[in-house]
């Protein structure tokens, strides 16, 4: 079998910067696993899977335009103290939920001066070069949930979600507080 859309893939990865510091690895975690074809990793490591096997090795170089984009300085804004919490302690790489009518993203806090806090809504790595090494270590057919919820079922919850359920709710009636239900 080799990886198409809607397999499940199941990677091991090392990701490095440009500066060949690791950034991130399935070291330890175990293999990352994602439904294939439908934008659960970023374009361009994809678009690299299409058509391995399992035991397939390799190496590939992402640009920031098939990863997370390229940085954008519009993104980069000062807001008002008066904008965050009362009680919390606004310090620089501090990271925040904020939402406008085109959604919600994460913002991370660059800089405080006094009543003036400077927020960066990028992504961490947009504007990076990403170098993988990855291994594929499993591939299955999606199930039809699968498919038709466009993400892998994690086996743990009703949903998909990766959460536990352990709250006491019901998770088959909307219990567990994913937003898949």
């Amino acid at each position: 079998m080799t990886v198409t859309k809607d397999s499940v893939v199941g990677i091991e990865y090392t990701l490095t910067d440009d500066k060949k510091q690791t950034l991130d690895s399935s070291a330890g975690a175990g293999p990352l696993e994602y439904l294939h074809g439908h934008n659960n990793i970023i374009p361009g490591l994809e678009k690299e899977l299409d058509g391995k096997s399992v035991g397939d090795e390799f190496t590939a170089t992402i640009a920031p335009a098939d990863a997370y984009g390229e940085r954008m300085d519009n993104l980069v804004v000062e807001v008002s103290r008066s904008q965050f919490p009362d009680d919390v302690e606004v310090t620089a790489g501090m990271q925040f939920e904020a939402g406008d009518a085109n959604g919600s993203r994460i913002v991370t806090v660059t800089a405080v001066n006094g009543d003036s806090v400077t927020v960066d809504a990028n992504h961490p790595l947009a504007g990076e070069n990403l170098h993988f090494a990855v291994k594929v270590v499993s591939i299955r057919e999606a199930t039809e949930d699968e498919k038709k919820n466009g993400f892998m079922d994690s086996g743990d919850d009703e949903c998909g979600c990766g959460d536990d359920c352990d709250c006491g709710d019901d998770c088959g009636s909307g219990g567990c507080g994913c937003g898949h239900h």
